[in-house]
């Protein structure tokens, strides 16, 4: 018999079946036993009053991997309307009951335990939820951006020059030159809008910065994307509310035996936008950056004004913006860059870039950084390049916040902090 999926366990599919995965969990009432077996494809339940093989499962450890045959027959207590009566049971391999108790809706191990036995808790059906529903974003970021001509690229993530120009960067020797791991593919995505015009990545940054919060992790997924020939950053962040919409729109489709609940904020058509300045008038404060009190102050007032659960800030000092950053003609030390602000957290950063080469020199003059380190990406402006702009946003900071995960080490499959380097 050709094996089955637990999925496919409903009322509708009645007569024989064959399931292989992992026991989930078993418990034997007086007279009947009850198994959860877990695949790839969800939780299906399994009964059985033969005396022989309750023993047989009450013998065995949770984790167990096994295949079973038996009848699918309705039952509306069970997941999806159904189970399977147990035939035959075969044990593929099994040795005692794991450090985890993965049966329970709702692990009550330490964040420490789950992380420390990650090959373990990452078969939680939250965990293992939390991972096809980042796949899910990001075949929801590519097909759209596929669908408006742009191109997916893969950058290098050994750099001979620090992006931000900054000191948090990882070194390392490189055949006895001094490397650094990307802290993004900025400097990458803009040379291809001069090839192809527009582009996007799916793929790691790395950040030196010594934080130990709920919200920072040094290796991250960044969603980046970059265009050109555009009119202000505001082209960039109407780019941006699309791809979230039809982010969360693929998110929507995911039904599992996690118990997420598929009820995700809408993307307003139009992302209400503050200025910088204004919020430092209504908020206060002196710092050319919002603080993470500050945001969650921002996403309160947004949800409360706007009905939104995302709120544009644009116009940062230019100050606290990259040297790449485009300066707003119109307001003399700000700039055409911007934050996108998801229930009161920074999830995404994108702007406007300079375009033309004279501009970077003396950007980078500005800043004391040597220009001549950095003449393969100027080459780029000196032979014409339209004005441009993009964004990034933070994959596992997204699914942390619409989750509401209480740290964003449960969004990372393997999360790499100041501390952790195993698993």
């Amino acid at each position: 018999m050709k094996r089955s999926w637990t999925d496919s366990v409903r009322p509708e599919s009645p007569g024989p079946i064959r399931l292989q995965g992992w026991l989930h969990h078993y418990r034997q009432l007086a007279r009947v036993g009850f198994l959860l077996i877990r695949d790839a494809a969800g939780i299906a339940q399994i009964v059985t009053d033969d005396h022989a093989l309750m023993q047989k499962l009450a013998a065995l450890p949770h984790e167990a991997v096994l295949e079973i045959e038996g009848e699918v027959a309705v039952q509306t207590q069970a997941p999806r309307g159904a189970e399977v009566r147990l035939r035959q049971l075969s044990v593929i391999a099994a040795n005692g009951d794991p450090p985890l108790e993965l049966y329970r809706p709702v692990m009550r191990e330490q964040l420490s335990a789950k992380l420390d036995h990650a090959a373990l808790s990452l078969r939680h059906p939250r965990r293992r939820g939390t991972a096809r529903l980042a796949a899910l974003a990001t075949e929801g970021f590519r097909r759209h951006l596929q669908s408006q001509r742009f191109v997916e690229v893969h950058t290098p993530k050994i750099v001979g020059t620090a992006t931000e120009g900054g000191a948090n960067v990882f070194r390392l020797d490189y055949f006895g030159r001094d490397a650094f791991l990307a802290q993004s593919p900025q400097f990458y995505k803009q040379i291809m809008v001069g090839a192809l015009e527009r582009v996007f990545e799916v793929g790691p940054v790395f950040r030196a910065e010594p934080h130990d919060t709920p919200r920072h992790l040094n290796e991250y997924t960044s969603l980046d994307v970059e265009m050109g020939f555009i009119e202000s950053h505001r082209d960039v962040m109407a780019v941006l509310g699309s791809v979230m919409s039809e982010i969360l729109a693929a998110m929507s489709t995911f039904e599992a035996d996690s118990q997420f609940v598929g009820n995700w904020p809408t993307v307003p058509n139009q992302i209400p936008i503050v200025h910088f300045e204004d919020v430092r008038r209504r908020f206060g404060g002196l710092e050319p950056d919002l603080s993470p009190a500050e945001e969650r102050q921002l996403g309160t007032w947004a949800l409360d004004k706007y009905n939104s659960a995302f709120l544009f800030v644009e116009g940062y000092p230019l100050a606290k913006r990259p040297f790449y950053t485009h300066a707003d003609p119109d307001r003399p030390g700000y700039s055409r860059g911007f934050d996108l602000i998801f229930k009161g957290t920074e999830l995404v950063t994108g702007g406007q870039r300079l375009h033309r080469y004279k501009d970077y020199v003396v950007a980078l003059q500005e800043r004391q950084l040597a220009v001549d380190s950095f003449s393969g990406y100027l080459e780029a402006f000196k032979y014409g390049m339209p004005p441009h702009g993009g964004f990034a946003i933070g994959l596992e900071r997204l699914l942390w916040r619409l989750l509401d995960l209480p740290n964003i080490r449960e969004a990372s499959l393997f999360p790499r902090d100041m501390t952790r380097l195993e698993p």
